[in-house]
């Protein structure tokens, strides 16, 4: 299972998912709210996952 850490709940978890929207859906998380980085690189939705990696979800951040 791929190491997931989610910054704007400052913790890592491990969830069981072959891609990253699985991830996301099984996480309940929008993924219009996070950028997401799979071993330093930024990876989109259909990204595939192994059990090796490591994923950040990181927080957007909008303003005016």
């Amino acid at each position: 299972m791929p190491k997931t850490f989610i910054e704007k709940e400052n913790k890592t978890v491990n969830v069981k998912a072959k891609t990253i929207k699985e991830l996301l859906q099984k996480l309940s998380i929008n993924p219009d709210e996070v950028l997401i980085v799979r071993n330093n690189e930024l990876v989109t939705l259909d990204a595939k996952l192994a059990e090796q990696d490591s994923i950040k979800l990181l927080s957007v951040i909008s303003g005016g």
